[in-house]
């Protein structure tokens, strides 16, 4: 199930003006030992369609939550996955960055450690702990109707960012902040078919099952090369469950299963890190012997397209702080939420990879 896309798309040029006070971003830091954070203002996220064009959007009274302000609240965070991930340092830095910056007055944070259960439980705590507000960023798209329904019956309103879930906007959820996935599994496949010529054999590397990042990545990604390249074929579908250790070994499997295999889709940057760490391995040369077009737009895979190891990376940007909190603020203020506030993502490749480095997080 797809949560319905209400708004049109805007250009960009059209909402800079009015997402000035959101192109803020948090210090991102990098799974490196040098902790080098991205530029802040090449990071910035940009809202792509922020209007209510299509109705009034959810507004403090249709949720029915009480007036709160931000200053003298406890808001609580819920992380669904180890920071062991560029994507998710980034993310919780940039929510507890911008907490801090506003004025909030108490900060819950948690990390659900991929476990479904353990994301139910933490978010229940912080309920029990006081917390008015909930930032999510949801482990699944599906199972995490207790914990919405713990927040329901404390009117506590709930923010969803970077996974959709399966429920009822400004019912079960207030709004979704995040990226178009589908979009960005279209843009991977373009890119792969500029790097291709649009022939050979391809693998994809899936992310994690039971979330809309992996179901709309491969959907964009699948669509786009059957519409736009019938010479360019899959030859192989695996999940890699987002995770570098699990790319490379997926990756040594398919080189052992499939030798011919030319070209790796992976549906995150760390997935493609571990692929290109596989290749070397087995004397192939990564961006070159097997082309590689990843998702996320981290240091690390945006230097590796520098380097001619990877071929493209499609950004995905975790630096929700600014816009989670500015959208808080609005529904406070008595403004109606459009149920997704999609942001637009850039484009790395050969031409640009080493003058954009200081936006990579």
């Amino acid at each position: 199930m797809t949560l319905p896309q209400r708004y049109r798309t805007l250009s960009v040029a059209c909402v800079v003006a009015a997402t000035a006070t959101l192109a803020l971003s948090g210090c991102a830091k990098s799974e490196t030992t040098d902790q080098a954070g991205g530029d802040s203002g090449q990071g910035a996220q940009t809202v792509q369609t922020p209007t209510a064009s299509a109705g009034p959007g959810c507004t403090l009274t249709t949720y029915g939550a009480p007036k709160l302000d931000l200053k003298n609240a406890i808001v609580g965070f819920s992380q669904s996955e180890k920071e062991a991930n560029p994507f998710r340092i980034a993310e919780t830095q940039s929510i507890k960055d911008e907490a801090a910056k506003i004025g909030v007055k108490k900060l819950l944070t948690t990390n659900a450690q991929s476990q479904l259960p353990k994301q139910i439980s933490d978010i229940q705590d912080m309920l029990a702990q006081g917390a008015q507000f909930l930032i999510i960023a949801p482990l699944n798209s599906d199972g995490l109707e207790p914990a919405f329904q713990a927040a329901a019956a404390k009117k506590v309103p709930v923010l969803t960012i970077d996974r959709k879930v399966n429920a009822t906007a400004c019912k079960d959820y207030l709004a979704f902040l995040g990226s178009d996935f589908v979009e960005q599994g279209k843009r991977a496949a373009d890119a792969m078919i500029k790097a291709t010529g649009g022939k050979g054999k391809v693998a994809i590397l899936l992310g994690s099952s039971g979330n809309s990042v992996t179901t709309d990545r491969t959907k964009g990604f699948v669509d786009q090369v059957e519409a736009a390249a019938p010479g360019l074929k899959i030859v192989a579908q695996q999940t890699g469950e987002f995770a570098r250790d699990k790319g490379q070994q997926v990756m040594e499997q398919l080189i052992q299963s499939k030798p011919d295999i030319t070209a790796v889709y992976a549906e995150n940057d760390e997935m493609a890190l571990g692929a290109v760490t596989a290749l070397k391995a087995a004397g192939k040369a990564p961006g070159k012997d097997v082309k590689i077009v990843s998702i996320d737009g981290t240091r690390n895979a945006v230097q590796a397209l520098s380097n001619g190891e990877l071929n493209a990376v499609i950004e995905s940007n975790p630096r929700f702080g600014p816009l989670a909190f500015a959208t808080a603020q609005k529904f406070y203020g008595g403004e109606g939420i459009p149920e997704d506030v999609i942001i637009s993502d850039r484009s790395y490749d050969p031409s640009n990879a080493k003058s954009s480095l200081g936006g990579a997080y």
